[in-house]
């Protein structure tokens, strides 16, 4: 007689897997699988009466390093935000700041007085006021009452 014994799928597949990932970490190194990121910074975009106004958060980035271009109706930030000098008597266990190249496009809603664009970069924080052209700004219609 056979005695019947209980398959337990998934136990045996978490097993397998477990498995799997040693053999891949001893093949390709501990770290191997692990996404990677590409590092991006934030940006808003606000909309007052007479300008258009964003807001980029970029700390630990030198101002130098920044470069503003607007083509059309499309205003792109680059920059990079380059690694500290490492240290060879450190060994590191965990790295998770971002370093690297970025690029952030944005079309933007109206059309800009392109020779009126203004630039600020103050406590790691880059802010671009781009004034709308007289074209676009809302004009106030006065009614005359008779």
């Amino acid at each position: 007689m056979f005695e019947m014994i209980p398959w337990r799928a998934r136990k045996e597949l978490e097993a397998l897997r477990r498995e799997m990932d040693r053999l891949w970490e001893g093949f390709f190194g501990e770290r191997a699988f692990e996404p990677v990121e590409k590092w991006s910074p934030a940006l808003d975009l606000a909309e007052t009466k007479d300008n258009l106004v964003v807001t980029a958060e970029l700390p630990g980035i030198d101002p130098k390093d920044i470069s503003i271009d607007l083509s059309g109706d499309v205003l792109t930030v680059r920059g990079e935000k380059k690694q500290e000098k490492e240290e060879k008597e450190e060994n590191y266990h965990l790295i998770e700041r971002r370093y690297g190249s970025f690029t952030r496009s944005i079309r933007l809603p109206v059309k800009i007085d392109e020779e009126k664009i203004k630039a600020s970069y103050k406590n790691g924080v880059l802010k671009i006021v781009l004034p709308k052209s007289e074209e676009v700004k809302k004009k106030e219609i006065k009614i005359k009452v008779e």
